[in-house]
């Protein structure tokens, strides 16, 4: 068996299961839908209040706007809730960031709203998993770690934004800014796999709504003076997907527009996802979609603005995600834990913390599964788990770890 420091078995000794699971039962019982400002608002209180047992000053930081293309092709902005930001030692020389999401995919309409269990470690609900067990864990990891004495040479910074689900547009600046020169990064999402296997290398993601402009006229009067934006659109559509390649994912996934059967329609909009694996492929993604554009309205005698970006960069494993990912696994080791990683299809703040040149293992939270589903559910017996393998992720960060 594994010899730890008498700090790092402190550490270790101090998660508690029945104070996770009673917070994530209080946190569940909110709807924090990604739209739902009140029940944000909500959440962002409670989580002020759990955040509070640490050192440093919790704030809530206004969400910057965010502007999205209407049906109608107008621009509009969206109203986002507030991000919580926690600085603990902000002049320590060796600083990490952690970061996790308090929004979740079920709006008040969604008839999920509520847990139940399904027997007597699987806990069915709302978030569980995604993410309010993963702040739980996160919050009982950074307990052990201030009760097993941290030295004052090492601090952090807590993110947990209100929008990771609907891609981090209003908060992606202050991922930046918080993100700017740390030593590591850990973010709280599940497990990739419910036995606790970690995401490793990610693609990346752009959502654009690309707004086709013809022009009206009677389709059985006059259609040869029309220029339909319906038809224009599903041709783009079209060639885009058959652009798919390996490494390059491609979905174009709605088309609003169109009005009456007698009317050549004279507005559409495509709303499209586009995943490169790596950044070469994200370049050769942006050029195509313009070429794309391009010879679509060119052929179809239309104009098409695009209105979007890849929000997301591809997240690749470079030499030092893998020395951080190779920590925590030799950390779960210690504590007796198979832990490993593979490649990931969806996307997270991870991608963005990549980004700035920080290594990232994003997926420390709970273990569990059916995320984004009224199937969704925590494996209750990985609350104390995952948060002693963070606590000893983070006593080995501060001392261990080099940039």
């Amino acid at each position: 068996m594994h010899s730890f420091t008498p700090a790092e078995q402190a550490a270790i000794n101090h998660p508690q299961h029945d104070a996770m699971l009673r917070q994530i039962l209080a946190w569940s019982a909110i709807n924090s839908g990604s739209r739902n400002l009140d029940g944000l608002a909500a959440m962002a209180r409670e989580l002020t209040t759990a955040f509070a047992v640490l050192p440093g000053e919790v704030q809530l930081h206004d969400a910057a706007p965010v502007e999205v293309v209407r049906p109608d092709g107008n621009m509009t902005n969206i109203a986002h809730g507030q991000h919580l930001v926690l600085r603990v030692r902000k002049n320590a020389p060796r600083r990490i960031i952690l970061t996790g999401h308090m929004d979740t995919v079920f709006e008040p309409s969604h008839p999920f709203q509520s847990c139940r269990w399904i027997d007597d470690t699987r806990l069915n609900g709302p978030g569980v998993a995604d993410m309010k067990g993963g702040i739980a864990v996160m919050i009982a990891a950074l307990q052990a770690v201030e009760a097993a004495g941290i030295g004052p040479d090492f601090g952090y910074d807590v993110l947990i934004n209100s929008d990771e689900e609907v891609g981090s547009l209003s908060s992606g600046d202050l991922i930046t800014e918080l993100a700017a020169g740390k030593l590591a990064a850990l973010t709280y999402e599940p497990s990739a796999l419910p036995d606790g296997t970690l995401a490793g290398a990610r693609p990346g993601s752009g959502n654009f709504a690309l707004s086709v402009r013809g022009r009206a006229a009677h389709a059985g009067r006059n259609p040869e003076d029309g220029r339909n934006a319906i038809v224009a659109a599903a041709d783009l559509a079209v060639r885009l997907k058959r652009a798919v390649c390996d490494g390059l994912a491609i979905n174009p996934a709605k088309i609003d527009g169109g009005g009456g059967n007698n009317v050549v329609p004279d507005l559409a909009i495509l709303r499209v996802n586009i995943r490169p694996r790596t950044p070469e492929l994200q370049a050769m993604a942006a050029t195509l979609l313009a070429d794309l554009i391009s010879a679509v309205a060119r052929e179809h005698d239309v104009t098409i603005d695009c209105h979007g970006s890849f929000a997301r960069p591809p997240k690749p494993i470079d030499g030092q995600a893998a020395k951080l990912f190779a920590l925590v696994e030799q950390a779960g080791a210690d504590l007796g834990l198979t832990i490993r990683h593979v490649d990931s299809g969806g996307v997270c703040d991870g991608n963005n913390i990549a980004a700035c040149g920080v290594p990232v293992v994003d997926t420390m939270g709970v273990r569990g599964g059916a995320i984004h589903s009224d199937q969704e559910y925590l494996l209750t017996q990985s609350l104390v788990e995952r948060a002693q393998l963070s606590a000893l992720t983070i006593l080995r960060l501060s001392t261990r770890f080099d940039a």
